[in-house]
């Protein structure tokens, strides 16, 4: 049976403030640990009004505290903007509060525009992409202590926690499988490169002391409701967001309302069947069947889930129903992906 695990931005939702999705990140990690989900991540991002994950380290530590077995993590921790030893920090101290559960999954953007990458003192010395180097900084300093090492990151060393690389371009998938790291794909909205970046990622993985064979997991949308009309109606919350964030207008989650539908242009419409191609949304029988066929096609080893739902009980029913209609679906085979 294929893992699903949750993708949460802690969506701040019209009416309601930080404190409020704070407390909604909590409850839906105990829910998904209940329920049978594999991991629950956050994701670093800045300046956004609707999202409340911007300390991410803290909102994991936060989130976790009611769960038992389901692993917590950053998907992910935007390493460019951060000191290698000071992640190694925050998520050793993470694995001393949660020992054997904590992931750590790294992304090259700044999770906001250049103005937030000044803000963040964010900077590329003559130009040079240096996060590849910082990858393997920060494994050296989850690494064991080596002999004559002065400098340690306490917590943090010698705890191996695992790392993956997150991307939406090529560019991940060969670091990936150059340092024989699991990869994690942004295909629940940024999909165009999804194909070439798996295939790239498989053909060209290099086995790891942390792993011996390629490990894919993709990003999905998943909103389900007990019938496909509620459904799209529950997404069109979702629309919205797409929509006003290729506008230059991002705002907290607005609640479903069919009516913006009819203000989206042509072009409009493109991106977003673009964007959402790696979706499902409808009733369980709806969604099962997108999702099986998502799986025969690309092979994920596991999917990610990302449900941006206005009202929190539907979002916690738009979960069970996923993690029911899991039950019955056929693992995934090696599928043959072309670019």
């Amino acid at each position: 049976m294929i893992p699903f695990s949750i993708l949460d931005l802690a969506p701040i939702v019209e009416g309601s403030d930080a404190q409020d999705a704070l407390a909604r990140a909590r409850r839906l990690a105990t829910h998904a640990d209940r329920t049978g989900y594999n991991r629950y991540w956050l994701a670093e991002h800045h300046n956004m009004p609707g999202i409340a994950s911007a300390a991410t380290a803290v909102m994991i530590a936060h989130a976790g505290q009611d769960t038992e077995r389901i692993r917590l993590g950053a998907g992910g921790i935007m390493l460019p903007n951060h000191a290698p030893i000071m992640v190694a920090e925050q998520f050793g101290t993470l694995e001393a509060i949660y020992p054997g559960r904590i992931d750590l999954g790294l992304g090259r953007a700044p999770g906001g525009d250049q103005a937030v990458a000044h803000a963040l003192r964010r900077t590329l010395v003559g130009g040079e992409d240096r996060f590849p180097k910082e990858v393997v900084e920060l494994q050296a300093w989850l690494d064991d202590v080596q002999p004559g090492q002065r400098v340690k990151a306490v917590p943090g060393a010698g705890t191996k926690i695992p790392l993956w690389i997150l991307g939406s371009s090529t560019f991940g998938a060969q670091l990936a499988a150059h340092l024989g790291l699991p990869y994690a794909f942004a295909s629940h909205f940024a999909p165009g490169m999804m194909k070439q970046a798996i295939s790239i990622y498989r053909q060209t993985f290099q086995p790891s002391e942390q792993l011996k064979q390629p490990y894919v997991m993709l990003g999905y949308n998943m909103i389900a409701a007990e019938t496909d009309a509620e459904a799209d109606h529950i997404a069109s919350s979702l629309r919205r967001t797409f929509v006003n964030l290729r506008r230059g207008t991002p705002t907290r989650l607005a609640p479903p309302d069919p009516s913006f539908d009819a203000e989206i242009q042509p072009h409009e419409r493109v991106m977003l069947n673009q964007v959402l191609s790696c979706s499902a949304i409808g009733s369980p029988e709806t969604v099962k069947r997108k999702v099986q066929a998502f799986i025969d096609e690309t092979g994920a080893d596991e999917l990610i889930l990302a449900s941006h739902i206005f009202d929190e009980d539907k979002r916690m029913r738009s979960y069970e129903i996923a993690a029911e209609v899991r039950e019955g679906l056929t693992p995934a085979k090696a599928a043959s992906i072309t670019s």
